[in-house]
């Protein structure tokens, strides 16, 4: 059985293309082409009832799965058509499944796409490298309704950008593991429906590539347990700075860590501490000098940024990184550190949104991953770059992308949120990257709880569900 974090990666098209080389190695192509083609004739049966169906197919693998498809349809019985961009390759694999065919051949044109109830787009799969244009924009731009054979045409699979053009497919199948552009904008919404089937490769040969992209569920990380003996210290202490202006980004912040777990959370004040006196009754409210709490070396933790103006951040953060403190650094940390990454070398984590991301490193471009990537190898920090799939990239390169949330919340406050959960989890002594993972998880499942019309006092609430629901996971994932 392969592991968690075999099972949740996300093998680009160039690593897809040597775990396809490798499993050749025990699997013909011939076989797995079979494999896959049948896999995507049951899932359109079970997409549709019986309809006329046109395949358009490449020159390549992806058009031959659509020659396979084709055959097992039209053997099922239903009225079948095939539509050739270009021939394969004579003596390839693609070209013995097509041979294999003996239904219609018809012209590769808009009318044939508009005639047809179904196509199903076997053009080009997820290793795209050039621009799509004519004669396939307006072939597929014809169809009613369209299914996808590993990855939408256009689409590139290690980013999700559009090449040229795309039309969006009412259902994708992908073979053995999702690729990073099925969750990545745009190109996961114009996926549709989605599945990802097994067509024979083994799954020992992705030990043999060095994938280092996953998607983020339970079993990527393993959330700490309290056992008998636990204790408000071994469960950690989070720290928060906060200041005058906006002290419900330091509320919000310490009120989830401590609903997420930890056994204390203290928010350093200083003038500001009778802002904070009517707080929660389990909160500590510290007036002392920032000099004199860092004194305590249980205080290992510490949120710096969520309602601090950037002259507070710059009088805060570089004394907790010079008593060599874990720091998560957010919000005002971003407007301090606008231009100047630099300033952030040393925290532990970061978490912009793409605005702050923007201010901070420079706009992230088409190719986010790398951007997040090239962000946290700068200034040896894990970066949590949020979004509608939002990305954790550690300073080696591993990468998690997390799409197990919600819209409801970009709402104001919700990154402070996030940002006690995550500390939370920093003090409780998980590996930075993995709390980051976990802490996004859970974040996004409070939020899915909460309801569409969420505010961010609303995700606090849900955090213990949150939770409890990622254990069981983990022990789904163990007990398998």
């Amino acid at each position: 059985m392969p592991d968690r974090h075999n099972l949740l990666a996300l093998p680009s098209p160039e690593e897809m293309g040597r775990i396809d080389h490798l499993a050749s190695a025990t699997v013909p192509v011939a076989v797995l082409m079979e494999n896959a083609g049948r896999a995507v004739a049951r899932a359109v049966r079970r997409f549709t009832r019986p309809c006329r169906v046109l395949v358009l197919c490449g020159p390549g693998n992806n058009g031959g799965d659509g020659y396979v498809a084709a055959r097992h349809l039209s053997d099922a019985g239903w009225p079948v058509s095939v539509a050739a961009l270009a021939a394969p390759r004579s003596g390839s694999d693609a070209a013995a499944v097509a041979a294999r065919f003996r239904g219609p051949r018809v012209a590769f044109v808009p009318e044939e796409a508009a005639r047809a109830d179904l196509v199903i787009d076997a053009v080009f799969g997820a290793g795209l490298s050039r621009d799509v244009g004519e004669p396939v924009s307006s072939v597929l731009d014809a169809a009613t309704r369209v299914v996808a054979i590993d990855m939408p045409t256009g689409i590139d699979g290690s980013n999700g950008q559009v090449r040229g053009y795309a039309r969006k497919a009412d259902l994708t199948i992908t073979f053995f593991r999702a690729k990073p552009g099925h969750l990545l904008l745009p190109g996961r919404e114009y996926v549709g429906t989605f599945e990802v089937r097994a067509i024979g490769i083994p799954a020992s040969v992705i030990d043999a590539v060095d994938v280092r992209t996953w998607q983020n569920e339970p079993g990527l990380w393993k959330l700490p347990v309290p056992g008998l003996e636990s204790q408000k210290y071994s469960r950690g202490v989070v720290s928060l700075g906060a200041g005058e202006a906006m002290p419900g980004a330091a509320r919000l912040a310490a009120t989830a860590a401590r609903r997420t777990g930890a056994g204390l959370v203290r928010i350093a004040a200083g003038k500001a501490a009778a802002i904070f006196r009517s707080n929660e009754p389990g909160l500590i409210i510290d007036e002392q000098p920032l000099d004199e709490l860092l004194k305590d070396e249980r205080r290992k933790v510490w949120i710096c940024g969520p309602g601090l103006l950037p002259e507070e951040v710059g009088e805060m953060l570089p004394k907790l990184l010079e008593a060599g403190r874990c720091v998560l650094a957010d919000a005002g940390a971003f407007s301090w550190a606008a231009g100047k990454p630099d300033r952030l070398r040393g925290v532990a984590v970061v978490t912009p949104h793409a605005g702050e991301f923007k201010r901070v490193f420079g706009a992230p471009g088409t190719d986010s991953v790398a951007a997040a990537r090239a962000a946290a190898a700068a200034i040896n920090a894990v970066v949590v770059l949020k979004g509608a799939t939002t990305i954790i990239a550690a300073p080696d390169g591993r990468a998690a992308l997390n799409i197990h949330a919600t819209s409801a919340l970009g709402t104001a406050g919700s990154g402070d949120t996030l940002s006690g959960v995550i500390g939370a989890l920093l003090a409780a002594g998980m590996d930075h990257w993995e709390a980051a993972c976990a802490g996004v998880w859970l974040h996004g499942d409070a939020g899915r709880r909460a309801g569409d019309w969420l505010i961010a006092e609303d995700l606090d609430a849900h955090l213990g569900a949150a939770r409890d629901a990622a254990t069981a996971q983990q022990e789904k994932t163990r007990a398998s």
